[in-house]
């Protein structure tokens, strides 16, 4: 089928109304139609619950700077679909993507065809199909692929030519689908890993984690690297554009998994050339001046304890204003006793989506918890945001946070319709 941008994005859409579904077996099938391109490339699957999409950035900007053509699969997007997949350093063109979904969307009607009634290919199993089928197009030698949520039936774990996996951490999240525990949760996303291959692990992972991670490399004969806090490179310092302390571990885990991909030391100069290109949209980025503002889409407990960590460095004595917005199914008043703290006070939006807490009840929980500066509510976020800045005034610090939605709303073009997450 003729597909242009639009056109594909809108047929994505349409399949979010069918939720999630979990096996591979829908997955497999859509892949053989489209004649198995996930056998054509090499692969690094990364798993974990924060700092997946900054890892995948960084090792494939690695392995591009050795010579290798690479794909790298995101999730989830800023602005447009077209974001989840790139090669080499570029997201891919909206015609590539409209003809990737086009095609995937093909082997997706012929799946459909033969499933049970109410079942259906997802709309993210059509994005990943999607994605490796224009990897194997492309001619990419190696793939770094960021798996959805948990790993064991998530759509990315068809990857079998994969020889490296990464678990950046592990958190409580997606408690309903991964189980309550820790542990539960881990073994859910080291599932992913092969016979055989290298799992790299990130630094501070959670004992009950790390415990998992050496029994799971044990059974399956893979060789365990846990990487550094910090990359390890001879001075001078490694000079990272992704700012604060958490992308400097993310960076020192791309590190260990190029490493492991290219079966050798990675070069010394490429290492610090992918350090001072790789940007990661949405991550503590500086968008604004005067006040100098700041959008990271922290999203649960774990990453603002990340993003917290690199704050007060950064601010430096200054006036911080925080715009928040938080979705309904996380720790709400976890993440605010992590971020209160350092703000001098905060704006209270809600995000484009249903499944937004009301600023209202973000409010009410920044009183319960004795916070002490002012609190507003504003509920669009263009404006909640520019109240903030109003706020800190022009030698302060603004910063949203507390969802992706957040911003993506606050990056999307005005007047352009929300493209899921």
């Amino acid at each position: 089928m003729a597909m242009d941008l639009e056109g594909a994005e809108r047929l994505l859409l349409s399949l979010e109304l069918f939720g999630m579904r979990f096996g591979l077996d829908r997955m497999r099938r859509m892949l053989t139609a489209l004649g198995s391109p996930q056998e054509r490339f090499g692969a690094v699957h990364v798993v974990g619950t924060n700092g997946k999409s900054s890892t995948v950035r960084m090792t494939a900007a690695i392995l591009r700077r050795h010579g290798l053509r690479t794909g790298a699969y995101l999730s989830p997007h800023l602005v447009t679909f077209a974001e989840r997949v790139r090669v080499d350093d570029a997201d891919v063109t909206g015609a590539e993507f409209a003809a990737a979904v086009a095609r995937a969307a093909d082997a997706a009607a012929k799946v459909d065809r033969t499933l049970e009634e109410g079942d259906r290919v997802t709309q993210f199993e059509l994005l990943t199909a999607a994605a490796f089928d224009h990897f194997a197009r492309a001619g990419v030698d190696v793939a770094v692929v960021e798996a959805g949520l948990g790993g064991r039936w998530d759509a990315t774990n068809v990857l079998d030519r994969s020889r490296v996996q990464v678990l950046t951490n592990v958190g409580l999240e997606h408690t309903r689908w991964l189980g309550p525990t820790i542990a539960d949760i881990a073994g859910e996303k080291l599932a992913v890993v092969r016979d055989g291959a290298t799992l790299v692990v990130g630094a501070g992972l959670a004992p009950e984690a790390a415990a998992l991670a050496q029994e799971t490399a044990r059974e399956r004969h893979a060789r365990l690297v846990v990487a550094p806090g910090e990359p390890a490179l001879p001075p001078p310092a490694l000079e990272l554009v992704a700012r604060g302390a958490f992308q400097r571990r993310n960076f020192a885990l791309a590190v260990e998994a190029a490493r492991a991909q290219l079966g050798c030391d990675p070069d010394e100069e490429a290492v610090r050339a992918a350090a001072a290109s790789t940007l990661v949209p949405g991550r503590f980025e500086v968008v604004g001046q005067d006040p100098e503002t700041v959008i990271d889409g922290a999203h649960n407990p774990g990453g603002l304890t990340a993003l917290t960590e690199a704050l007060p460095d950064f601010v430096g004595g200054r006036p911080l204003v925080a715009c928040v917005a938080v979705l309904e199914d996380k720790d709400a008043t976890a993440m605010l006793r992590i971020l209160l703290p350092l703000c001098d006070a905060v704006v209270l939006t809600r995000a484009g989506t249903p499944r937004a807490l009301s600023p209202a009840t973000l409010a009410s929980l920044c009183h319960q918890l004795g916070f002490a500066g002012a609190v507003e509510v504003v509920g669009e976020p263009h404006d909640a945001l520019r109240r903030a800045q109003a706020l800190a005034g022009p030698g302060g610090v603004a910063l949203a946070t507390g969802s992706i939605y957040l911003i993506a709303d606050l990056m999307r073009p005005a007047g352009r319709a929300r493209s899921t997450l």
